[in-house]
């Protein structure tokens, strides 16, 4: 009996001594999600948000675990995920990396281009590894996320944020694949009804954020894809019929890539 507890014990303790990368990724980002629930700090009315970069930067060993777990993943085990769990990975450790990006220089930061914008691009610094190999920001956006026939889906863009003001708002949960779809939406939805950076101006333009026009192939026709959401860029019903109708002229506005940080 004493040596069948015990034979039982030694395998219990074998398996609670397993690195982590044997016993699988955590497809719920549960220590990624805690980050966010702590120290993401939703404002103007849920439509933005603000981080605590130096709460996180308290927690920075907490995020460091997070981001290895997201390094020890290589590219055939990421292969063999279903869509919605590689979409989720991207776009997590894109958040997650950015951060720790930022946590490189913070405070001494007020925007992500104090990096620099040739030498020391942020987003072209490969200063992470990701499915085997080193990785950019850009890469994960440009090259994976965005790449034709892989996911094809616009709304990544308010999924992905780059550290500024301008930027869709840093969610403040991680992106799960089993409720994949309803977060890109409320994403969707947030960015596009915050008035400062999408609205239908009084002369009856329609002023967007100028990730519709770098972007602009991803969403397919324009028009139409604000038609969608006609009800969320203008308050009355005129507006909204004039987006509806696609007779709205497009106007970009400025990108304020001032960082995100929690004021206090």
């Amino acid at each position: 009996m004493e040596a069948r507890v015990s034979r039982r014990l030694a395998v219990l303790l074998a398996a609670l001594a397993l690195p982590a990368a044997a016993q699988g990724f955590d497809h719920s980002h549960r220590a990624w999600d805690a980050l966010l629930k702590k120290h993401v700090v939703p404002i103007s009315g849920g439509k933005a948000s603000q981080l605590d970069y130096a709460g996180m930067a308290r927690d920075r060993a907490a995020l460091k675990a997070y981001r290895d777990s997201l390094q020890r993943v290589g590219e055939a085990e990421f292969a063999g995920w279903p869509k919605a769990e590689r979409m989720a990975f991207l776009i997590n450790a894109y958040n997650a990396f950015t951060v720790e990006k930022i946590l490189q220089r913070y405070p001494d930061i007020r925007s992500i281009w104090d990096f620099g914008k040739v030498l020391g691009n942020p987003f072209k610094d490969d200063f992470f590894s990701l499915l085997g190999r080193r990785f950019t920001l850009d890469g994960i956006e440009h090259e994976t996320l965005r790449k034709p026939g892989a996911y094809d889906e616009p709304r990544v863009h308010f999924a992905v944020n780059c550290a500024s003001i301008g930027c869709p708002m840093l969610r403040e949960e991680a992106y799960v694949a089993g409720k994949l779809e309803r977060q890109l939406e409320a994403q969707a939805v947030r960015f596009l009804s915050d008035r400062t950076r999408n609205r239908l101006s009084a002369d009856g333009r329609l002023e967007v954020s100028r990730i519709f026009e770098w972007f602009k192939q991803d969403f397919g026709a324009r028009e139409r894809y604000f038609a969608r959401y006609a009800k969320l860029l203008a308050d009355d019903a005129a507006g909204q019929q004039r987006i509806a109708e696609g007779r709205a002229a497009l106007a970009f506005l400025d990108y304020d890539w001032t960082l995100n940080d929690l004021r206090r």
